[in-house]
């Protein structure tokens, strides 16, 4: 995006969990998938995301678990890089810097130092290839691999259409009506094509492919729901295929069970289906799972099923398809009508969920925390038909009372309900307090209440604004009636228009003395207490956009974006225009905490940002290019404790951060952290100094050489160097994940052997010698001198560590250490 120094924009919890097939652990207790930059690993039974991998600094493609080390993953992102994690602990081990653009990654258990890759075609546009890349066992964190070599041309860039037969011994590929099978061993490639449709309409487009993991069989599915069972496909002409067919639309995803007795396949019913020995009657279903399926994964053991779906939601099925677990993400709505609004309670963000329901969604666990039920209406999956839908939300300031509008359209009629929602502590859940059908002749435009402390509830004001060309204020009345269900209703207070033109937008300024409503080009200022007009702003031409107050210092100024490209700053005070400037903005965004506005500006196809105050008319802060979509909606999100910025143009994310939703759904945000900053704890820890060998062993020992006292600084150098250029063994001993260590018994004596000297300018032969022609007399008074050196080491320098103290050795002890030298270490070369 820019410079690592700058502003980056990250995507962050809400991006598609359904990016890349999901991997299960292999004792099936971890779920690890992707998440925009990020891989998330959920706990299979808690539903709880237990670590967050961060590192990369691109959208993450694809993940596979180390087929040599169940412990370690593999993923790969549009960043180019390949990177190989210790996931339970969340340590980044090393980083494989490829040079392309990554979209699936497959890692083999008959490839010992290789992956698979699908890569962009250099020179080519939207052409791709399956490629072998060997990542090099070289020492250090981040190594370059560019030895690679072609598999397969003109692949499909989804990972669905590709797979790998059984032991690897092939690897089948589909896209558009061809389907490709390339032999390692033989280096054969066969090709079979269908045609576009079938003698009964059907379309034959390839969607997936799978392969069974213990037969030679191929399974794909198709656009018409059909699914083909491939055989004998090592011949081009003799091969044949069987159908089986369930599904009335495309075929998503397909997966073979562990000992594939059974094959899965998904699609947009949202039903799992299980055919079993590939048979078309015999096949068990597990239905109502919300929402198209995406991806289908298999855990190692056979005994869980995972579905990703459309909707960023994840299921995990036990495989007798019986529902367990699900963990649900941002729900992808068909349309975020609401905006991102801020619940004041939760710091959760709130917008259009399922059909009819508001999602609360929590940014820290990207999960979803509950859904409310608006419309209260089932919901009918078919095209065309008009429904009840949430158009509009609102929050009291301490989030005591919601505001939902709900509309159904059916021409010419047009139903409106504005509901208020009350929360009940005890429940801890809102409920319905107020229902009013038809608040409005026509559309609602906009909706706000008046920010206060709301420390009784007759300050609580409720403004909404609509086509019909009024404004309305509505306030809480007490029911005197004692047999009323509840005490408190709402009810319509004052009725406002300005010379007959639709109302389209309303704010309150911060003290709440002041309500703003822009009636098409002109923006009207009324008094909150009496409801007088106070004064008029108008800026042709074109029609107010967006309308906010400024805060704190700013607070005397009132900002206004037109459909005709401009943004406009008003003084209150002297009701005149402060400043104007030439800006397509799209989205108008106060920060609560503080003076700073954001403002999102839509041209040429790309989405820019601009962060000013209102009393200075050069923007602070100007990012250009944030993404190729449109910025549908933005909030900003107070934080629990304030960022550290270190430069004065990012302050304005210093008390809250701001959060961006795109055409596309993505919920994307700023940093100013570069992805080697937002690594883990334990990954900063481990890269802390490049000299030494990366594993927490080796990093304790730096650790402890640098609170040694100064006059062991040059003793410590020796010892370091002696390491670094004399023992390359023990260079990949320390390199070795604990965990694929061999035992304490075979590591010791090398380890002791790395740590002793030999004197200067002499090598071990002439050591040997010159041992040899000592007489036995003194090897005693040597022995008897190095023993008390010993003994006054201990005492005055007790705190000194293994490695530090040097000394000379005894004969004895010197023929021990040629004995251990001659020992062979060669084994440990392999790590």
């Amino acid at each position: 995006m820019v410079a690592a120094a700058g502003l980056r924009v990250v995507r962050c919890g809400g991006s598609p969990l359904h990016g890349a097939r999901a991997v299960f652990s292999a004792d099936a207790r971890l779920l690890l998938c992707t998440a925009g930059d990020f891989v998330k690993v959920y706990s299979a039974a808690t539903e709880e995301l237990v670590r967050l991998l961060r590192g990369h600094s691109g959208l993450v493609t694809g993940v596979g678990l180390n087929p040599h080390n169940c412990l370690q993953l593999y993923s790969c992102s549009l960043d180019g890089s390949i990177k190989l994690w210790d996931f339970t602990d969340g340590i980044l081990i090393k980083t494989f810097t490829v040079g392309y653009k990554l979209l699936a990654l497959y890692a083999l258990d008959s490839c010992e130092d290789s992956v698979f890759v699908i890569i962009p075609k250099r020179g080519e546009r939207d052409t791709f290839q399956l490629v072998s890349v060997k990542l090099t066992k070289t020492a250090g964190q981040d190594v370059e691999a560019k030895e690679f070599s072609v598999v397969l041309e003109g692949v499909d860039a989804s990972p669905k259409c590709t797979a790998f037969g059984r032991e690897g011994e092939y690897v089948a590929s589909v896209k558009n009506f061809h389907l490709q099978v390339y032999f390692f061993k033989r280096k054969q490639l066969n090709r079979f094509s269908l045609r576009a449709t079938n003698a009964k309409g059907g379309n034959n487009l390839f969607t997936c492919v799978a392969c069974h993991p213990k037969e030679d069989c191929i399974a794909t599915g198709h656009a018409d729901g059909k699914i083909r069972l491939w055989r004998n496909f090592y011949h081009n002409k003799e091969y044949v295929f069987s159908t089986m067919h369930w599904h009335h639309d495309r075929v998503m995803d397909l997966s073979f069970s562990i000992e594939g007795t059974s094959l899965l396949s998904g699609g947009v019913e949202a039903v799992l289906v299980q055919w079993h020995n590939g048979s078309d009657c015999k096949k068990d279903f597990l239905p109502r799972l919300g929402s198209a399926i995406e991806y289908i994964s298999v855990s190692s053991d056979g005994t869980l099923y995972c579905t990703l779906h459309t909707d960023n939601r994840i299921t995990i099925i036990n495989s007798n398809l019986r529902f367990s677990k699900s963990i649900q993400g941002l729900i992808r709505a068909r349309d975020v009508k609401t905006g991102l609004v801020v619940d004041p309670r939760t710091k959760a963000l709130v917008l259009n969920g399922e059909a009819g329901h508001l999602q609360f969604y929590c940014l820290q666990s990207d999960k979803q925390l509950y859904s409310l039920d608006i419309v209260q209406q089932e919901y009918i999956q078919q095209a065309g038909l008009n429904q009840t839908d949430l158009v509009k939300v609102a929050f009291s300031a301490q989030g005591k009372w919601l505001a939902t509008v709900e509309e159904r359209e059916e021409e010419p009629d047009l139903e409106l309900h504005l509901k208020l929602w009350f929360f009940d502590e005890e429940t801890q859940s809102f409920k319905l307090n107020t229902q009013i059908s038809m608040p409005h002749d026509d559309h609602i435009t906009a909706m706000c209440f008046r920010d206060m402390d709301e420390l009784e509830d007759d300050s609580l004001i409720l403004v909404t604004a609509g086509k019909d060309c009024l404004f309305k204020v509505w306030v809480i009345l007490e029911d005197t009636d004692p047999e009323a269900q509840q005490s408190l209703s709402w009810s319509c207070d004052f009725v406002g228009s300005y010379h007959n033109y639709q109302a389209t937008n309303c704010c309150f300024s911060e003290d709440g003395s002041l309500l703003a409503v822009s009636f098409e080009e002109t923006v009207t200022v009324w008094d909150s207490s009496t409801w007088d007009l106070k004064c008029t702003f108008c800026h042709p031409p074109g029609k107010i956009r967006d309308i906010c107050f400024g805060r704190l210092t700013c607070s005397k100024y009132l900002i206004g974006a037109t459909d005709h490209g401009f943004l406009c700053c008003w003084n209150l005070l002297s009701c005149a225009l402060e400043w104007s400037a030439h800006l397509n903005v799209v989205i108008l965004q106060p920060d609560p905490l503080s003076e700073h506005i954001a403002a999102v500006s839509w041209l040429s196809k790309e989405s820019s940002l601009f962060v000013f105050k209102p009393n200075e008319p050069r923007p602070i802060c100007i990012q250009r290019n944030l993404c190729q979509e449109k910025i549908q909606c933005a909030a900003f999100v107070p934080r629990d404790v304030p960022e550290t910025v270190g430069s004065e143009k990012y302050v304005w994310l210093r008390r809250s951060q701001l959060y961006l939703l795109t055409d596309a759904q993505e919920l994307m945000t700023f940093s100013t952290k570069s992805p080697e900053e937002r690594l883990t704890v334990s990954s900063k820890q481990l890269a802390v100094e490049e000299s030494l060998p990366v594993t927490p062993f080796s990093l304790l020992l730096g650790k402890h050489r640098h609170q040694q006292s100064q006059g062991d600084t040059d003793l410590t150098k020796v010892v370091r160097n002696h390491h670094e250029q004399d023992s390359p063994a023990v260079k990949e001993l320390l390199h070795t994940p604990a965990h694929v260590l061999p035992s304490a018994s075979f590591l010791c004596p090398i380890f002791i052997n790395s740590l002793l000297i030999s004197k200067e300018k002499k090598s071990a032969e002439e050591v040997a010698d010159e041992v040899e022609m000592e007489s036995e007399e003194a090897e005693e008074d040597s022995d008897e001198e190095k023993d008390v050196t010993e003994m006054e080491q201990e005492n005055t320098k007790s705190m000194d560590l293994l490695g530090e103290i040097t000394c000379k050795l005894s004969k004895a002890e010197e023929k021990e250490l040629r004995k251990v030298r001659k020992m062979d270490y060669s084994w440990i070369s392999a790590f």
